[in-house]
């Protein structure tokens, strides 16, 4: 196997298609010049789905968005036998019945898309939970490849699966695998190749179905299908979706456009040709079978939706009690209870949940010190020296040696030192705990308190997304399907302190707070401190969540189903890669990409005139009024209004602001020592002492840090995802105002009691 891309030439696929199916495909947003077969990866949430298309692609895919839809995609390819796969990972579901966005976009795909091959990507350990997905899909294709994944996790819990007389009775292959080690991939690839080029015939299968009164029901409603000209090959699927007043299909029924639904596709195409011709008559004739259709609901004895659903279950269940075997007690699986027990209990949860994170920040804290103290040493120390000798040999002017040495590269290199170390402990510490399966407990443990503030409880999973990214966090917010929830989720995902603003609290905790105790647990109590910032966000978010819900947007919380996924080991290799490049690298060099501009405008405000002051001192004259009060400087609130761009240069420009404002050389301002001391030895608190810095202006800078409006990008994505100026302005205004608030409030109190 290849990843390798290679020019489309006509193929058997291509005369395969009927002549509706590309204009389908690039309706869904599909280019299928460059490939042979269209694959569709369908799959329950947590059942190894991403790590089976990373698997199948390596690095050729990237992502987007699926026409008309707020919902994600990801699109890959790989080569196999002279053949190109564009493969489409369809959002993970639990069903096809389309009651929210992701199952109308996987059916949607699988039916109108019609990919050559649907792989179905199962849990060996939840075996009769995934056939559900697994059923549905069969009803609506042959060409289906089952991957099982996790089968190490199987083995271990002692569960043997018949795998040989499962794919037997399903009719389509099954291929045991372990995704993360690419054990089964060759034999998954292989069936995936002849089920493509029809090498492999999957074998006609109807469904199962218990309930004798739904089974006539259905016999008779495939009899209407076949008079009414229709005998699609997938009409077990059809009839049961009409038995159940699917609106879709109905809709299907009525415009002529059902038959194409069927893989018979030429045969599909001819019929739906020769019903535009009769046009009114195909109309009525459909309106008709709606007719005798709604009838024979009613002669299901209860509620036929019920009655469908209990069948699939049913079948499932079948399936799962003859071909899936649990020996003795499953290894581990005692220490899991126990660990679920304590991790998700009623009185432990929260109380684990906040030591962890405690202790992340601590273990950041710790080791971030003597790192950054030793890059400040090469890249302010020697780089800014030998930088400054290199520009007096060449002759540079004065202002281009201060525009490129003083501005941009100085910035620079107080955004790698501050900000470099604590986003390389931070950063694969979170990874792991999202390895290990568990963000999900933490969004279990935090569901009913979103209940009780009148949001949704996957606002949580968007949260613990914020954490890394608040523009991520606002993309993630499409997996709530109520526009209410998602809106209030979107406007209170910035109180989740964003990866750009972990430094700002990690610095100004550790040389600020941690200097309020003794050396043995400064690193502890300035840890406490962040802790307490990051908090103090959860709960503004639930308090903003009750009061948007009670006010703008008034409603009642809708229910979800969250599902727990085993614990497994991180893989290390992994977890270092999607910390340390997609994070950790991906974040410095966006924060480098604005530092330069940054620098550029802090060294041309310091060292423009207007009459005797420059530009900043200008500046700074008109904010220190507004900034006392708020227990902040004029150098923080301009720092803050030239940061705009991004949340990771607010540090490094207070940095810049506070050097040429005190007339300190970069020689004073950083001196040797490690970057975090809290005293005269260090590198960074003497210089904001010479700032004018106190306790209070470091809390202050704290508070301010998590409530201030989002950064560019973030309202960038607020307003992409609302469509809305309006929600985007009040996603802007609402923290900034309780920024302004809060700190006004302690900074009162502050002065009133010290």
């Amino acid at each position: 196997m290849s990843q390798t891309i290679s020019e489309h030439t006509p193929t058997e696929a291509c005369e395969r298609c009927p002549v509706w199916r590309p204009g389908a495909l690039k309706r869904l947003g599909l280019n299928m010049d460059k490939w042979d077969y269209v694959v569709a990866l369908a799959g329950n949430p947590n059942t190894g789905k991403s790590t089976v298309f990373n698997a199948l692609t390596g690095l050729h895919q990237h992502t987007g968005n699926w026409p008309g839809k707020t919902i994600s995609r990801a699109e890959g390819g790989f080569s196999y036998s002279e053949k190109n796969y564009k493969i489409v990972d369809l959002p993970g579901t639990y069903s096809l019945r389309s009651t929210s966005t992701d199952e109308e976009v996987a059916r949607e795909f699988i039916l109108f898309g019609q990919p050559d091959v649907t792989v179905v990507v199962c849990d060996a350990t939840s075996l009769e939970r995934n056939l559900n997905l697994l059923l549905q899909v069969r009803q609506i294709t042959g060409r289906v490849v089952v991957a099982l994944n996790l089968m190490d996790e199987a083995r271990s819990q002692k569960i043997e699966i018949d795998t040989r007389n499962l794919a037997r009775e399903l009719g389509v292959p099954v291929v045991p695998m372990v995704a993360r080690s690419k054990e089964g991939l060759p034999e998954l690839l292989k069936s995936i190749h002849e089920m493509a080029t029809g090498m492999n015939t999957p074998k006609p299968r109807t469904a199962s179905i218990q309930d004798p009164s739904l089974a006539k029901a259905l016999k008779e409603v495939k009899v209407l299908l076949r008079g009414h000209t229709l005998a699609p090959s997938n009409e077990d699927w059809i009839a049961l979706r009409l038995l159940e007043g699917d609106s879709s299909m109905e809709t299907a029924l009525r415009d002529g456009t059902l038959g194409s639904l069927s893989e018979d596709h030429a045969g599909s195409f001819l019929e739906s040709e020769a019903r535009k011709e009769h046009g009114p008559k195909a109309l009525e004739n459909s309106e008709e079978l709606l007719k005798s259709i709604e009838g024979l609901r009613w002669e299901v004895h209860g509620n036929s939706y019920d009655a469908i659903v209990e069948s699939l279950y049913a079948e499932a269940e079948g399936l799962a009690s003859r071909y899936v075997q649990r020996h003795g007690h499953a290894e581990g699986a005692g220490w899991r209870t126990r660990l679920d027990a304590i991790l998700t209990g009623k009185w432990t949860g929260l109380p684990v949940m906040a030591l962890m994170l405690l202790v992340v920040l601590w273990l950041t804290i710790a080791g971030a010190n003597v790192p950054s103290g030793m890059l400040a040493t090469l890249l302010i120390d020697h780089g800014h020296a030998l930088l400054k000798d290199f520009s007096t040999m060449i002759g540079l002017p004065w202002w281009l040696d201060g525009l490129l040495v003083d501005g941009m590269y100085l910035t620079l290199a107080w955004v790698v030192s501050v900000m470099l170390p604590p986003m390389a402990i931070f950063f694969p510490l979170f990874t792991l705990l999202e390895d290990f399966g568990y963000l999900p407990r933490v969004a279990y443990n935090l569901d009913g308190l979103f209940k009780r503030s009148g949001a949704h409880g996957k606002q949580s999973l968007s949260m613990a997304m914020g954490f890394g990214c608040n523009a991520a966090g606002i993309i993630a917010t499409r997996i709530i399907d109520s526009p209410r929830e998602r809106l209030i989720a979107i406007l209170t995902n910035n109180f989740a302190l964003c990866n750009g603003r972990w430094p700002t609290q990690i610095l100004i905790g550790t040389i600020f707070i941690g200097a309020l105790a003794p050396a043995g647990i400064a690193s502890l109590v300035a840890a406490g401190s962040v802790f307490a910032i990051a908090s103090l966000g959860i709960i503004l978010t639930f308090v903003v969540s009750f009061g948007l819900s009670k006010t703008l947007l008034r409603g009642e919380a809708s229910a979800f189903t969250l599902e727990l996924p085993p614990y497994r080991p991180p893989n290390i290799l992994r977890t270092l890669y999607t910390s340390l490049i997609d994070r950790t690298v991906f974040v410095l060099w966006r924060a480098i990409v604005f530092a330069v501009p940054a620098g550029i405008i802090i060294w041309s405000i310091c060292n423009i005139n207007i009459g005797d002051l420059s530009v900043a001192e200008w500046s700074l004259q008109v904010l220190d009024p507004i900034a006392w009060p708020l227990g902040l400087t004029g150098v923080i609130l301009l720092a803050y209004v030239v940061a705009i761009p991004a949340n990771e240069i607010v540090i490094p420009t207070i940095l810049m602001l506070t050097v040429m404002a005190t007339g300190m050389s970069v020689e004073e301002a950083s001196g040797a020592g490690v970057m975090f001391e809290t005293d005269d030895s260090g590198v960074l608190y003497p210089l904001l002492k010479a700032g004018g810095w106190t306790t209070l202006t470091a809390i202050c800078l704290m508070l301010f840090s998590l409530c201030h409006n989002p950064c560019s990008t973030t309202l960038y994505t607020i307003y992409k995802e609302t469509g809305s100026l309006k929600w985007t302005t009040w996603s802007a205004v609402i923290p900034t105002v309780m920024g302004i608030v809060i700190c006004l409030v302690v900074a009162t109190l502050w002065r009133l009691v010290v």
